[in-house]
């Protein structure tokens, strides 16, 4: 059964679902802010191991702030208890651990990243469970945490208190809040894995710091000694997946030998492959679904363009096949959780055109039961369908990107390139609130896998080696936007350039080596000097420090190529209206950052605009701060291509100030 049924218009006042006009491809009124970029209403469900409990999160009823809430399945949705107490930034990852009582969550101080594990139980009901924090301590960070089901009272987890640059592994009970150290990281360690029948620590991932390739070690005991079993150098990407049952042998992803990665099954003695199990010639291996118990194959997916699989289980095929035929036309399917005996599940419907979907899967009876949409009020309002495009860059070099268009009737509108942070990281299909937004004002959007982007194999990722700034990978935005005017998409001088992380930087790129291409640009934590940028990384970032200069270029040694890619240094070439939004917390893209290009600006009496919240950190978490800065960004961008604007209002509880408007010059 599928929520996604022709839902009559809910009125109040005013039309809100109004039929939109033939010409547009959302809602003809303006969907407000606070419901395109609001905290979801559900997120997140995920079923206890044993069935009994579903979890998932939502805004606390007193102050809106994401929480973790548990009720029976059993039993009725208004019987969902918040079990957790946040009043600031929300939760927004929390999982079962294995004993089906105790549920885990992530939570980091006003953007720091310093996330610690807290643990609370969820069968105390008379509102005493407070929660407990697991890996304490000032500026320690947890990671890695694995579970086990055959190991029910006990966890592991990586922290770095004992040394902030390395993260060891500690075996933790939950329920008496006990710490141990498990496995030290000698200091080149940057990941570590578990085999699962012993629970274990056996795999150590190795990041050498002369040439930045990675080697998996591993032994057969918590005692044995390590050995190196596979090396990928620098350009190769890999990595263990899982034990097999066998005790001799493992599955990995491999692209040694090949262009994309593999999921190969190689002997733990000599490294040897076994077999060759399933690869994609376009794209590497996505998520690998094994059988818990006997650790066999049963599914692959990739993603190119769009989400699909490979299935090794019919069995599993014919559940995929049921959900697909009984979800939204045109959805991808996912499942967010099982429980232990895979009987009942948890499964998203992803649709680029509305909210997710989130429904009960009986796998027995082969029957959904609806459960909830992540954000309900959108489903008052029609949205675009994003296309996926092909662009090809000016070498020939073809590039997946997202289409979300304002227009139905192929008249021009302004465009906004969205560019992706990372850069090692990729957009896909789905629904983007950040695109919708755009064309429901009145913008096209687009969004472009450059050179640099993952999943895409080991060239095209290593195609954007030392090519940030004013080489391809800016190189390949620019082709993308002279793509979408050559497809009569876009208004030749009606385009802005909108990022954060990388994206940012690319924003703050495109405004000073391609000045007449933008009119306006919008950059959130986006570096301006990557020098200074990586002067100033987290300690735990240091080992993967070198493959960063790989990458981007030597920016420690060579002074002029600095220069050359930091578009601090060319501010004078800026000939267009500048927003910035930074977190004052941000441990990744320091304050220091966007300081210095919107005081540089200012200095020299070039348009810039700059919004700093005190209590975020990489990106805005805060739905208060997030409709704040999109306020914002929107009368800017009305201002600069002449799109449609909600009225601003600050919203309560923003904390924007203006250090432009403060500063001592």
């Amino acid at each position: 059964m599928s929520l996604y049924i022709n839902k009559p218009c809910q009125k109040s006042g005013i039309t809100k679902c109004n039929s939109a006009a033939s010409t547009t491809t959302t809602s003809s009124d303006l969907i407000p802010r606070d419901i395109l970029f609001g905290n979801p209403e559900y997120a997140s469900p995920s079923l206890s191991p044993d069935g009994t409990y579903l979890s998932y999160i939502a805004p606390s009823p007193s102050l809106g702030v994401l929480n973790v809430f548990v009720r029976r399945v059993v039993d009725p949705a208004d019987t969902a208890r918040m079990i957790t107490a946040d009043e600031s930034r929300g939760i927004r990852r929390a999982f079962w651990a294995e004993d089906s009582r105790t549920m885990l969550y992530l939570q980091d101080f006003e953007g720091d990243e310093n996330f610690h594990l807290w643990a609370v139980d969820v069968t105390n009901t008379d509102g005493g469970a407070k929660a407990r924090d697991l890996t304490p301590g000032d500026g320690v960070k947890a990671q890695n945490v694995i579970s086990n089901k055959r190991f029910p009272d006990e966890i592991l987890v990586g922290t770095n208190k004992r040394d902030p640059k390395a993260f060891d592994m500690y075996r933790c009970n939950y329920a008496t809040g006990e710490l141990t150290l498990d496995t030290k990281n000698p200091g080149d360690v940057v990941g570590w894995g578990s085999e699962d029948s012993s629970f274990q620590i056996r795999e150590a991932v190795v990041r050498n710091q002369k040439d930045s390739s990675t080697t998996v070690r591993i032994r057969d005991s918590d005692e044995g000694e390590w050995r190196d079993l596979i090396t990928f150098p620098y350009g190769e990407n890999g990595g263990l997946v899982d034990f097999c049952m066998d005790g001799t042998s493992c599955w990995m992803q491999s692209s040694l030998g090949r262009e994309t990665t593999a999921l190969i099954r190689i002997d733990l003695k000599t490294g040897d492959t076994i077999e060759e199990v399933s690869s994609n010639d376009t794209c590497n291996c996505g998520g690998i679904t094994l059988d818990q118990d006997t650790k066999k194959v049963r599914a692959v997916s990739y993603n190119y363009a769009r989400l699909e699989r490979v299935f090794f289980d019919k069995e599993l095929e014919k559940d995929y096949e049921v959900l697909q035929s009984l979800g939204p036309e045109g959805a991808e399917v996912g499942v967010s959780s099982r429980t232990r005996d895979e009987t009942l599940w948890v499964v998203n419907y992803r649709r680029s055109d509305g909210p997710t979907e989130f429904v009960l899967y009986d796998q027995v009876q082969k029957k959904t039961t609806p459960l909830f949409v992540s954000k309900p009020k959108l489903l008052d309002y029609k949205f675009a369908t994003m296309e996926d495009v092909r662009i090809t860059a000016r070498d020939g070099l073809e590039l997946v990107g997202y289409l979300t268009r304002a227009r139905a009737d192929n008249v021009k509108t302004p465009l906004i390139l969205l560019v992706h942070g990372g850069p090692w990281a990729r957009d896909s299909w789905g629904f983007n609130p950040t695109a919708q937004w755009f064309a429901n004002r009145g913008y096209a959007t687009l969004q472009v896998n450059y050179r640099g982007s993952t999943g895409f194999g080991k060239t095209f990722l290593h195609k954007g080696d030392k090519q940030w700034g004013v080489g391809d990978m800016q190189h390949d935005l620019t082709d993308s936007v002279k793509w979408a005017i050559d497809q009569g998409i876009a208004e030749e001088d009606k385009i802005c350039i909108y990022g954060g992380s990388y994206g940012g930087y690319a924003c703050l790129a495109g405004m000073t080596f391609t000045p007449g291409l933008y009119a306006c640009g919008v950059d959130i934590v986006g570096p301006s000097n990557i020098k200074t940028l990586l002067d100033s990384i987290p300690p735990y970032w240091g080992p993967l420090r070198n493959g960063m200069l790989l990458k981007i270029g030597d920016v420690d040694a060579d002074e002029q190529f600095n220069r050359k890619i930091s578009p601090l240094y060319h501010v004078d070439n800026i000939k267009a209206p500048l927003l910035i939004g930074q977190g004052a917390n941000d441990p990744r893209v320091k304050q220091a950052e966007a300081d210095q290009i919107a005081f540089s600006m200012q200095d020299k009496g070039i348009p810039v605009e700059y919004v700093l919240y005190p209590d975020e950190g990489h990106g805005f978490v805060r739905p208060n701060n997030k409709i704040d800065f999109n306020g914002r960004a929107e009368i800017f961008l009305a201002k600069h291509l002449g799109g449609r604007a909600e009225e601003f209002v600050r919203p309560e509880g923003a904390t924007a100030v203006f250090p432009l408007e403060t500063r001592s010059v």
